[in-house]
């Protein structure tokens, strides 16, 4: 949810930001702005819409000169999109300029008082008001910038990730954080600013992330100089080796990132097992988990906090942690968990799920948590994100950047890591044989080939989509371990394909939505061998007998529900605990080919970030 990117070093600015803002594309924007110092003034240009739109702007309407640079993809918050309220923002002085990503929930009584001080505003942006702020104070405290800045954030509440420059003080900018992340990479007599790695890897791989409420001045020739934005206190770098690669966030001969990363899932849930599942030993270890072993196994009760695919994974953990370790676990809305009063005490445990490490109102449940006293597990993608650093514990997932707005190789990796936590726990508490133990390692370590060959519907499932591409809605069913992947695929949909799309367990569908379906309703149906079969397939005869179009995703080699679906997706035998890892693949083939096929934007649908960093 908007990007930052800034430069300030030996090279031409320009092209490093505009390729930082592409690369940022998936976080979700609605518009985008580029502020250039060639040495004596500033070059602004900002415009509604793309990326694209703002470079064919800029190199027919400014000077691309400079090595000072700061730019910005807006998720529209405070103001509608247009280009007004665009980023960057000038102080009235035009001194200052501004790129700020999060909200200040108090900029309307700051904005009145500034007002009476004299100063005026071309936007509705709650960021306007902050650059005159700054202004202010360095007007009436004859203050540096960087003080500036320091004093003006102590007055504001809300969330931000800013980077501020004066054209008076060309050799350096200011950056802070609260909330909202903020990376610096570190190059050779250069710096690079970012809401994270991806627009400076190829220039760097050395970076600094911004720990909430620090502030940090970039200074030409200088290192880092790093501040605690409420006390003043000087702050260290923790200068972290970054392990992405361009490779990884480049398309690599794919349409669309989305259809690369559903491809990737094979390697992906590999690479998250890898080092950590030893089935030839008999053996799990996750270091995260065995150091805090005692703490999992008195638990009186596991707390799974997410949002959007992550709180469906959680869904499917709280299957799979019930049924194999026998350990209660509630699963709960981190939007919904933080507001609502709940009952926490030291003995839970609650397990942060996030892809980006970023999520808002996640950070916001694990500081609840830890206020009272809860231990907290982090499970996320990012190194070095915020999660990663607030949670007491936690275990990466290893799926690699993943850039599609559209969650699909971070769903998987998720339930792979959950299912290793809830099998070395299920071993430690004694409930399984020997024997039973090296069957459920033995079959996790198929599920990337098992993967790979749920991917070769991907031709199947095309020619599904071209004949419900135009459907204005859709149902998903499923039960047990498969109604969240029921869920997840109605997600899907919706999200790429903005076609209307609902999840339900399949047994619920007697108590409503049976009174949608008709001969234009398609139905998705997962029926796996395992789990409750038959009351699946008695399921899809009420479907059948309501002339409801069938899509069922069955274990290869079914007969029985073949007779009575339009369509049939097969996907390979394995535990029932293991099926989201297969089922989900055609789903997440079926929404991509859909969306693709409506001419939608898949990789950056309408309205969405990928990383929601506020409220």
């Amino acid at each position: 949810m908007c990007g930052i990117v800034g430069y300030i070093g030996h090279r031409d600015a320009y092209p490093i930001i505009m390729k930082g803002l592409q690369r940022l594309e998936y976080r979700g924007y609605d518009s985008a702005g580029v502020a250039l110092f060639d040495g004596e003034k500033i070059n602004l240009t900002k415009t509604k819409g793309k990326v694209e739109d703002l470079r064919n702007k800029a190199e027919t309407k400014m000077s691309l000169k400079g090595s000072l640079g700061i730019g910005h993809t807006r998720w529209a918050t405070h103001g509608v999109p247009n280009d007004v309220n665009s980023h960057p923002h000038y102080s009235n002085s035009g001194n200052l300029v501004i790129i700020h990503n999060g909200i200040i929930e108090n900029y309307e009584s700051i904005k009145k008082e500034l007002i009476k001080r004299g100063y005026h505003f071309d936007s509705d942006t709650d960021t306007e008001v902050l650059v005159n702020l700054i202004e202010e104070v360095q007007r009436t405290e004859h203050v540096k910038l960087g003080q500036a800045v320091q004093i003006a954030l102590n007055q504001v509440v809300g969330a931000y990730a800013i980077a501020v420059f004066d054209i008076d003080k060309p050799d350096e900018i200011v950056v802070a954080k609260l909330g909202s992340p903020l990376a610096i990479g570190i190059g050779d007599k250069e710096f690079f600013i970012a809401s994270d790695a991806s627009p400076f890897i190829e220039f760097t791989n050395n970076a600094v992330y911004l720990e909430d409420e620090e502030m940090a001045i970039v200074r030409l020739g200088k290192e880092i100089k790093l501040r605690k934005i409420k006390d003043d206190a000087i702050a260290y770098p923790n200068i972290l080796e970054l392990q992405l690669n361009l490779e990884e966030i480049e398309k690599g001969g794919y349409d669309h990132f989305m259809l690369k990363e559903i491809y990737e899932q094979p390697r992906a849930i590999k690479d998250t097992y890898r080092g950590r599942l030893l089935a030839d030993q008999g053996l799990i270890t996750m270091a995260g988990i065995d150091q805090n072993l005692e703490k999992f196994l008195n638990a009186n009760r596991i707390i799974i906090v997410a949002c959007g695919t992550s709180w469906h994974a959680g869904l499917v953990a709280e299957y799979i942690f019930e049924d194999l370790a026998r350990i209660p676990v509630e699963v709960e809305y981190a939007s919904e968990f933080r507001y609502r009063n709940p009952i926490i005490t030291d003995k839970d445990i609650l397990i942060a799920i996030s892809q980006s490490g970023e999520t808002a109102d996640t950070l916001a449940a694990i500081k609840l948590a830890k206020e009272k006293g809860a231990f907290v597990f982090g499970v996320c993608n990012v190194v070095g994100s915020s999660i990663a650093r607030e949670t007491d514990a936690g275990a990466y997932t290893h799926a690699g950047p993943e850039i599609g707005v559209a969650s699909t190789k971070a769903f998987t990796t998720q339930i792979t890591v959950l299912t290793l936590i809830a099998l070395k726990l299920a071993k430690e508490k004694g409930i399984f044989s020997g024997s039973q133990y090296h069957e459920f390692l033995s079959e996790l370590e198929t599920i990337p080939t098992k993967v790979e060959i749920a991917l070769r519907t991907n031709d199947m499932v095309r020619e599904i989509a071209e004949i419900y591409k135009d459907s204005p809605n859709c149902l998903y069913l499923g039960r047990g371990y498969n109604f969240p992947v029921a869920l997840e695929g109605a997600l899907k949909l919706k999200e790429i394909s903005y076609i209307h799309a609902e999840g339900y367990p399949a047994a619920e569908m007697k108590h409503g939505p049976i009174a949608l379906i008709d001969e234009h309703m398609p139905v998705i149906i997962i029926a796996t061998k395992k789990g409750h079969y038959e009351k699946v397939v008695s399921n899809i005869q009420e479907i059948k007998s309501r002339k409801g179009k069938i899509i069922a995703i069955v274990t290869e080699g079914d007969t029985q529900v073949r007779e009575l679906a339009d369509h049939v997706v097969e996907v390979p035998e394995t535990m029932e605990c293991l099926t989201p890892m297969l089922t989900t693949i055609p789903l997440q083939l079926l929404s991509y080919h859909i969306a693709v096929m409506r001419g939608c934007n898949v990789d950056q649908p309408r309205n969405l970030a990928k990383s929601v960093t506020v409220e």
